[in-house]
């Protein structure tokens, strides 16, 4: 695994350029496919020691606390897609984790959007709960990629404990994946999974069930999804 070290750049136009000057300067563990954002760049200006890794899991580490990172569009879609959901089970390895949401001075969470505007403002407001109450993770917004590490290097200076690396994506049990696949159909989330599983027992008994056996689970619901497992 190739790892990227960024040394700090010294401001030659500072006033004072030795105040600046930092003799054990903090490291950050950043995923390097964040090395496009402007979070990076900001977080080497504060004086920490930015250090680009391939993290299976988060975006940044810092000292013991894993951050997940979304750009309120990003957040939008990867709720859309169920990818986050994934992730957050990831992120559950961590004691210590966040998801940071990014840009909220640019663009509303419960965006009006033509890309979003099949999301009704309760569906978002209840994720947001779900992602705090069910999954026990804080959420803290940020209005810009400034903002965002500012408080990532508050972070740093807070926490006095550095963590392990050595943690993997999660491996799902037969049910979790079930559940998984599952909830990657429209309308179906956590509970209404369980129910699926409890009824039809396999996801091969649920695709082939008829339209009879899914409306007495899905409902209305059952048409639109019989129309996905077919391809039409």
């Amino acid at each position: 695994m190739k790892t990227i070290h960024i040394k700090r750049i010294q401001d030659i136009f500072s006033s004072n350029p030795l105040k600046k000057k930092i003799i054990n300067p903090i490291k950050v563990v950043v995923d390097y496919r964040e090395k496009n954002s402007l979070v990076a760049s900001e977080l080497i200006d504060l004086g920490l020691n930015v250090e680009f890794k391939e993290l299976k899991v988060a975006d940044y580490i810092v000292r013991d606390v894993a951050i997940e990172r979304k750009t309120v569009s990003d957040f939008l879609g990867s709720m859309l897609n169920k990818r986050l959901l994934k992730q957050i089970e990831d992120l559950k390895q961590y004691k210590n984790k966040l998801i940071l949401i990014e840009g909220i001075d640019e663009q509303e969470v419960y965006s009006n959007s033509k890309e979003y505007r099949g999301i009704h403002p309760n569906s978002v407001r209840g994720f947001l709960l779900s992602i705090v109450l069910k999954h026990k993770i804080p959420l803290l917004f940020t209005k810009d990629s400034k903002d965002t590490a500012n408080f990532i290097a508050l972070i740093a200076k807070k926490q006095n404990k550095e963590m392990s690396l050595n943690v993997s994506k999660k491996s799902f049990n037969k049910k979790e994946q079930m559940r998984f696949i599952l909830e990657g159909f429209p309308g179906i989330g956590p509970k209404k999974s369980e129910e699926i599983l409890k009824e039809f027992k396999t996801l091969k008994n649920f695709v082939n069930a008829p339209i009879e056996s899914l409306k007495k689970v899905l409902g209305k619901k059952a048409e639109k999804i019989k129309l996905i497992i077919e391809g039409v």
